[in-house]
């Protein structure tokens, strides 16, 4: 099965911006004092489905935060939100939590990514999506303000994680740290292909575990939004071996 990264589409009447952001996620951790090296991967996973009102108020202030914290700490908060997100989450620093915030304006098409590792879609699309049995696809209702003339009523996608480049592709590994375990990562292999035997088979869409900026599908949603003719991003054809 054919395999795309999705994009934004750079056309000019593509005018829609969100300045908003989601409500909680998991701070920083502080360096190691050896490597000068986050502990810690990072992530760019979203999970706006995901509610944590039902903590203390003291740790919503924290987890609203992302100053980093010591790593004690940060174990700590992680521990707190692990029973309420799904078993799927990745629950390292930069994780986001909760409805996407803030305003909207200008003209947005029926799937937006505001950047390369967000993806909403417009309610009605999203149903038709479903409808057409795009598996993956679960959306959250945003909070967003928007200052145009007919707001879009936006779902916010939550996605898996899955898939691994191919090793070809990618450049030998960095020796870890001896003091915190951390390695000097690699950028984004360009062009890269994906490893086959780590896709999934049960998501059509899903984000890259090697690489959480990135969002792909498979060909059977390719194919779904052009069949609807929806619009609002591009696709790009991956390599997969």
């Amino acid at each position: 099965m054919k395999l795309y990264a999705l994009e934004r589409d750079p056309s000019p009447r593509y005018t829609g911006n969100l300045n908003a952001a989601h409500k909680w996620g998991l701070p920083g951790v502080e360096r190691c004092p050896v490597c000068d090296l986050p502990p810690e991967e990072y992530t760019m996973g979203q999970y706006p489905c995901v509610d944590l009102s039902a903590l203390p108020t003291q740790d919503q202030r924290k987890l609203s935060d992302s100053w980093p914290v010591a790593r004690e700490e940060f174990i700590r908060l992680r521990e707190l939100v692990r029973p309420l997100a799904p078993a799927y989450a990745v629950l390292t620093s930069g994780a986001r939590f909760g409805p996407l915030q803030g305003s909207g304006l200008g003209y947005f098409g029926q799937l937006v990514m505001q950047n390369p590792w967000s993806l909403c879609v417009r309610r009605e699309a999203l149903e038709c999506l479903q409808s057409a049995g795009v598996r993956g696809l679960t959306g959250c209702p945003t909070q967003v303000r928007f200052r145009t003339r007919h707001a879009p009523d936006l779902r916010d996608i939550q996605l898996e994680i899955h898939g691994r480049f191919h090793p070809d592709c990618l450049p030998p590994p960095n020796p870890p740290c001896p003091t915190c375990g951390a390695a000097m990562g690699s950028s984004v292999p360009d062009p890269y292909c994906l490893d086959a035997a780590s896709l999934p088979q049960h998501v059509d869409v899903f984000r890259l575990a090697d690489a959480s900026t990135r969002i792909i599908a498979n060909e059977r949603l390719v194919d779904a939004v052009r069949r609807l003719e929806l619009d609002g991003v591009v696709f790009k054809e991956l390599e997969a071996r």
